[in-house]
């Protein structure tokens, strides 16, 4: 767990954020993966199972890491080069596992739009980006899942879909599968945004409305992380939980923060145990 906080200091914003990565109660291995770089906040859900999904993921992040707008204040990029990008790390991950795995990834970019300050959000899986809205969580991210169409056709409830035998079967991954497309959405930034990024071992064990007391009650970012993961592991922790929460602040444009981008991969894997 960590936290920290990137600047933009011409523009007077600060993205202070924390995360957390917990392998969970059942799991093996943590397949999960994160990226904290300004401008860039995202999480990847590896698929595959031991040594695949793991892989597929670090593929991910890696690949967002090294784009060139990485360390860029409110670079002015669109879906169009975050599109290029994410194909980059489709096919960087089916070139090392030959199509064993793949790996879901949402997250946000803090993007400059006609001049206006705005989240460039993207979404291909599962995981799920959602904004704090006066005090209001709302999901951003649409869910490419077998569930989702269901609730979409009226054929099952939302919260039907939370019990579902088939809730973690998705339709859109990177590195596997036919269909690769992200969906994206630009909605403006400002001071007092605070986004939650995760992946599904987050959002299968804790209601949105847990997420959003949590998210009200826990100012510190770092916290608010801490806080979610132990939530999820007293409701089962039956997959991996990766929870990324960050706040826009506004900033004096002479108070320049050095930037600490955090890359969280997955640890080699070690013996199981419960806990």
């Amino acid at each position: 767990m960590n936290s920290d906080e990137t600047t933009s200091p011409g523009l007077e914003l600060r993205a202070v954020f924390g995360y957390a990565s917990d392998r969970g109660l059942r799991r093996e291995q943590n397949e999960d993966s994160l990226i904290a770089a300004d401008p860039i906040f995202a999480v990847a859900d590896g698929m595959g199972g031991h040594e695949a999904g793991e892989v597929a993921s670090s593929i991910c992040v890696r690949t967002l890491g090294d784009a060139s707008f990485v360390g860029e204040s409110l670079p002015k990029i669109g879906a169009a080069d975050l599109r290029i990008l994410l194909q980059e790390a489709d096919t960087h991950i089916r070139e090392a596992t030959e199509g064993r795995a793949g790996t879901t990834l949402t997250g946000a970019v803090l993007v400059q739009d006609a001049g206006t300050p705005s989240w460039l959000v993207f979404n291909v899986g599962d995981s799920r980006t959602y904004r704090l809205v006066d005090g209001l969580l709302e999901q951003i991210s649409v869910d490419h899942s077998e569930v989702q169409e269901l609730v979409d056709m009226g054929q099952i409830t939302p919260e039907e879909a939370l019990i579902h035998p088939r809730r973690h079967v998705v339709t859109r991954a990177l590195g596997t599968g036919n269909d690769t497309e992200a969906d994206y959405w630009l909605i403006p930034a400002e001071p007092g945004d605070r986004l939650l990024v995760c992946s599904d071992g987050l959002t299968g064990e804790v209601s949105d409305g847990q997420l959003q007391e949590i998210l009200l009650s826990e100012a510190n970012p770092q916290d608010a992380c801490a806080a979610m993961v132990q939530a999820a592991l007293r409701s089962g922790g039956r997959d991996n939980i990766t929870v990324l929460v960050v706040d826009l602040e506004g900033a004096r444009s002479d108070s320049a923060a050095a930037v600490t981008p955090a890359v969280v991969e997955p640890e080699p894997a070690t013996e199981f145990s419960e806990h």
